[in-house]
């Protein structure tokens, strides 16, 4: 099992950037494939990004591809989430997961271990 703990959320205006960050309290933390997630008001926890170990193989969903870019620094035990050009839309709870299954995967039931979340507002 492994501890998560998000920060970097905010308020930013349309256009603006944030840069989410995701440490992990494990001596193992290669072992782990880390996701990012959000969920808004309302609505289903949906899959942002995703990472494998060695920071090689990201995964994007469509909506954020392009904007977003996923990467972490092994040495630091954290995973950084670097969202530009944010749309009133991206407003959410993010959170950052851990799996082992050794791939990337998307799906929240694919992942054992979570943060709290922090919240990202993005105004028009």
């Amino acid at each position: 099992q492994v501890q998560l703990v998000e920060s970097g959320g905010g308020l930013v205006q349309a256009g603006g950037s944030l840069r989410l960050s995701c440490a992990a309290s494990t001596r193992t933390f290669t072992a782990y494939v880390v996701g990012w997630f959000r969920q808004a008001p309302g609505k289903e926890r949906e899959f942002v990004a995703a990472i494998s170990w060695s920071g090689r193989n990201t995964y994007y969903a469509d909506s954020v591809k392009g904007r977003f870019t996923i990467s972490r620094a092994n040495a630091k035990n954290t995973v950084y989430l670097e969202m530009n050009s944010l749309k009133p839309e991206d407003t959410a709870v993010y959170y950052c997961a851990a799996t082992l299954m050794g791939r990337v995967v998307i799906h929240t039931d694919e992942y054992d271990d979570w943060g709290q979340g922090t919240q990202v507002t993005v105004s028009s």
